[in-house]
């Protein structure tokens, strides 16, 4: 569970998403009755890829991991396919609101019949417990909500350890590690911590959960908070300079950011770190910070998976070759990637039974870490009866630099801590 960046993600975009449960029996508890589909059959695999490639934050918010996803597919159908049948990935819009996204479920499973959904990116995940009770196995997708902790055949990217029967976490509660801000007191020396937030609930209760979790790592907190519709963020940032704040974090949206880093620019509020999460980890920094380029070039992002512009590395390399006519590149792209190599290394599985819904769904849940060739730190699944108390996580840390772009710090598989898991409500 590394839901630090999870939170980040719905407080930036300002999020509350609410969730329905079903009971009836899976389909893939039946699943494996079928006859298998014969290897030599030249009948397509159907995957399902949801977005809210339009939504009220915006047309290019939610549609990386798609884009990530779908270029592999385009190559994997260019070197022949899963064991000579192509992959035909079923796209859908749902609009960012909850009533699309349940008609995006429901076209996909019960019309096209898709095998799997891959890379699901929604604002208002509201079809989450339809595909749960079809036993439709969901892959990789990003937990924007709390869907992924709360529903069984439901796999997020980057794992989890609740027991997933219908509530949210353990008890309507989920749980969060502090490795992010152990990681700057330990390798920076970082004290004092500001973090600013809108007067808006989604905002402020993240910024409530990040303050929690500064100050269970001995950090002095300086909280800032701004008006959604008329935020002064230059007061903001000259009360953090006059504060001598180390570190910045935020609950804010993309525009909100770019806003206060200008704002710390102007006042000449100079800091360690501003730091930002995996959503913004984006080749168009120098576009949406255009205004600040201090405050730009101290932008530190943090994540669970490989920095996309690691080119020495062969996995990412390969994606990289294989998007390279995207107009830019993202973390969420290459995490996309990662959840649609996934689905490829669990359909590949099931060469003996045939590619069906529940021997899918019996590779996810086989109970050993994947890492997509590295591209992701160990991601589990396991059904804790009670949260952990501490664990030991690790992140994938980069910086930003004019003309560098995003610059890789240190081994994501050793920047590990053993760190408290602190409670919150979804």
């Amino acid at each position: 569970m590394r839901r630090t960046a999870t939170g980040a993600a719905v407080a930036g975009l300002l999020l509350l998403l609410g969730t329905a449960c079903g009971s009836r029996l899976p389909e893939s508890d039946f699943e494996n009755r079928a006859t298998p589909t014969p290897r030599a059959s030249a009948e397509p695999i159907r995957v399902g890829v949801i977005s809210s490639a339009t939504s009220p934050v915006g047309a290019s918010a939610f549609t990386g991991p798609r884009d990530g996803a779908k270029a592999w597919f385009d190559r994997l159908d260019a070197r022949g396919g899963i064991d000579g049948r192509r992959v035909k990935v079923r796209l859908c819009d749902d609009g960012g609101s909850g009533v699309g996204n349940s008609d995006c479920v429901r076209r996909l499973i019960d019309q096209d019949k898709v095998v799997a959904l891959v890379a699901t990116t929604a604002l208002d995940y509201a079809g989450a417990s339809q595909v749960s009770r079809a036993g439709v196995p969901d892959i990789g997708g990003q937990p924007i909500g709390a869907a992924y902790d709360t529903y069984p055949h439901l796999y997020g990217i980057y794992g989890s350890l609740a027991p997933r029967h219908g509530t949210p976490g353990w008890d309507g509660e989920l749980y969060g590690g502090t490795e992010v801000y152990r990681y700057f007191k330990r390798v920076h020396g970082a004290r004092t911590a500001a973090v600013v937030s809108y007067n808006q609930s989604a905002s402020a209760a993240y910024a409530r959960l990040v303050t929690e979790g500064l100050r269970a790592e001995g950090y002095r907190v300086v909280s800032e908070q701004v008006d959604f519709a008329l935020p002064d963020f230059r007061a903001a940032a000259a009360d953090l300079k006059a504060q001598h704040a180390d570190l910045v974090f935020d609950a804010l949206d993309t525009h909100g950011n770019s806003q206060l880093c200008k704002a710390m620019d102007d006042v000449g509020a100079h800091v360690t770190a501003k730091v930002t999460n995996v959503q913004n980890w984006t080749s168009t920094v120098p576009e949406d910070y255009k205004d600040a380029p201090r405050c730009r070039n101290a932008l530190w992002a943090t994540g669970s998976s490989r920095n996309y512009e690691d080119t020495g590395d062969t996995a990412v390399r390969e994606f990289r070759d294989a998007t390279k006519g995207l107009s830019a590149h993202s973390q969420w792209q290459l995490e996309g990637w990662a959840a649609a190599r996934w689905f490829t290394d669990a359909a590949r599985s099931c060469a003996r039974t045939g590619v069906t819904r529940g021997c899918v769904d019996a590779f996810m849940n086989r109970g050993e870490p994947y890492t997509a060739g590295g591209l992701l730190l160990p991601v589990t699944y396991e059904r804790l009866a009670e949260p952990p108390k501490t664990r030991r996580t690790c992140l994938s840390v980069a910086r930003w630099r004019d003309g560098r772009g995003w610059v890789t710090q240190g081994d994501m598989n050793t920047n590990c801590f053993d760190v408290p898991q602190i409670a919150y409500r979804p």
